[in-house]
């Protein structure tokens, strides 16, 4: 982690699961640093212009009009985040799809919907360098 806060960065184009996460990172755990954007749009440049670097990036992988393998890869090609804990969220957790998240260089993947019982340990351990492939 930069700070002792994590700063946490989500994009999510559903407006229930960015609610959840919200609600989960903010009320729950009580985090402030946390930035959540509604759609891929200009994602770069966002990314740039946020105060801190983010510990960890969750990205939706359905999200428009860029979707997150695509997103993934960009980011894994920068200077500044090309490190960054990058995770996976999606309701499609088929093997394939595991598969797919692996090898596109995911550090992990959590099913939809974030479980608020599991989601602070999970959090935990991903912030602590752990890839996390919690599907349920």
């Amino acid at each position: 982690m930069t700070c002792l806060e994590p700063a946490i960065l989500y994009f999510e184009d559903d407006t229930l699961s960015r609610e959840v996460m919200e609600v989960c990172l903010k009320r729950g755990l009580g985090y402030r640093n946390v930035t959540i954007f509604a759609d891929s749009a200009d994602f770069e440049a966002r990314i740039a212009g946020l105060p801190v670097k983010p510990d960890v990036i969750f990205l939706d992988i359905h999200i428009e009009p860029i979707d997150g393998f695509a997103m993934l890869k960009t980011i894994r090609q920068h200077a500044v985040y090309g490190r960054t804990r990058v995770i996976a969220l999606t309701a499609s957790v088929m093997n394939e799809e595991l598969k797919l998240l692996r090898d596109a260089g995911f550090d992990g993947v959590i099913a939809k919907p974030l479980d608020f019982d599991t989601f602070p340990t999970t959090l935990r351990r991903i912030l602590n360098g752990e890839q996390v492939w919690h599907v349920k």
